[in-house]
């Protein structure tokens, strides 16, 4: 496994893209029983699924019908059970508390990522519009709910869409998203692509888009047992998906509500921007290297190696705090690219134990 280290985050060695064991029920002597629920269970999948892809998906979204097929979609496999809290509002109060700690019309939703469950649940619950964000650029991209699920098992994007394709073209802010769609909610996963949910990775910037005025939520998923998570793209990681979550039991969903989270406002970024450009321009360069440094971009006051502000990245640290403190993981400082190159590693090494 030394092949793999460079893949464990150096500062607490958590690996978050390995794949996780399916524990005591993938004993043999269980294997009958899990064999008929997942026979059991396929059909009405299916059917369920059949109906959502037929007639449902092109109804109003949050209407009855969209949620309860979506319930069923969820329930057949088992998941039964939601333990929900809000942050501020004590459990069993949540009744009381209003709207004011839950996402509402217009608002963001910064979710964890671990597992198609993530997007299905959202679908049921908020019915939001999903979006595909990339590292290294504010912008994103909307996405349906099937394009959501298959990006589960596809290899994360490193980059976004090239210029000229059809998906380039689609590419576009959380301020024109919302604008556009003032009573929806939008889904954005800052991490872009899923983890075994032992931390949480780094976050693309995406969320930087949005307007001040908007309220971010970060949402963390968690599922018990953790054997449904899908940190590994491919068909045979989708295949090993499917037989867990249709031959178990049950799974519990264990989904926290963080506070909400505004972007600065728009020209107190714009007037750091301008004060960094100007105190760059004009600060005394001393010899050869330090010009090197002020025009390299690194180093720069105030602007971190990614090109952010210090207002944006605190705005994306309270975010991955959150997710980080409701999930009760640690934050790692490995990202998209690093699991793209992990997936990379991880093929070549199944086919030479195969060979």
């Amino acid at each position: 496994m030394e092949k793999y280290g460079q893949y464990r985050d150096k500062g607490s060695g958590i690996a978050p893209f390995f794949p996780v064991s399916s524990g005591a029920g993938s004993s043999p002597l269980l294997f009958p029983w899990r064999l008929f629920l997942f026979c059991l269970r396929v059909p009405f999948l299916i059917f369920a699924c059949f109906i959502w892809f037929a007639f449902v998906q092109w109804t109003t979204p949050g209407t009855l019908l969209r949620k309860a097929n979506l319930w069923c979609i969820i329930g057949i496999p088992g998941i039964w059970w939601v333990d929900l809290q809000v942050d501020g509002v004590r459990r069993g109060s949540l009744g009381k508390a209003g709207a004011t700690h839950m996402p509402g019309s217009g608002s963001i939703v910064a979710a964890s990522h671990t597992s198609p469950l993530d997007i299905l649940y959202l679908a049921t619950i908020l019915d939001p519009i999903f979006t595909q964000s990339y590292p290294g650029t504010k912008l994103l991209r909307p996405i349906p709910l099937t394009t959501a699920l298959l990006s589960c098992f596809t290899t994360p994007p490193t980059a976004p869409p090239a210029p000229g394709t059809k998906a380039a073209t689609q590419l576009t802010t959380l301020t024109t998203i919302t604008s556009q769609n003032p009573s929806r909610i939008t889904a954005v996963f800052p991490e872009a692509t899923p983890s075994n949910g032992r931390a949480i990775l780094s976050l693309t910037p995406a969320l930087l888009s949005a307007s001040p005025r908007s309220k971010i939520y970060p949402v963390s998923l968690r599922y018990t047992p953790a054997d449904i998570v899908t940190p590994l793209p491919g068909l045979l990681p989708a295949l090993h998906f499917l037989w867990t979550l249709l031959s178990s039991g049950s799974h519990c969903i264990r989904t926290r509500i963080g506070a909400a989270v505004r972007n600065p406002p728009a020209d107190a970024v714009a007037e750091q921007r301008g004060a960094t450009n100007g105190a760059r321009k004009s600060g005394y360069e001393s010899n050869y290297f330090d010009t090197l440094a002020a025009r390299g971009g690194e180093g720069e006051e105030g602007v971190d190696e990614d090109g952010l502000l210090e207002p944006e990245r605190r705005v994306l640290d309270m975010v991955a705090d959150s997710l980080a403190r409701l999930g009760r993981v640690k934050r790692v400082g490995l990202g998209v690219r690093e699991k793209a190159r992990f997936v990379e590693v991880w093929r070549r090494g199944s086919r030479a134990r195969r060979a």
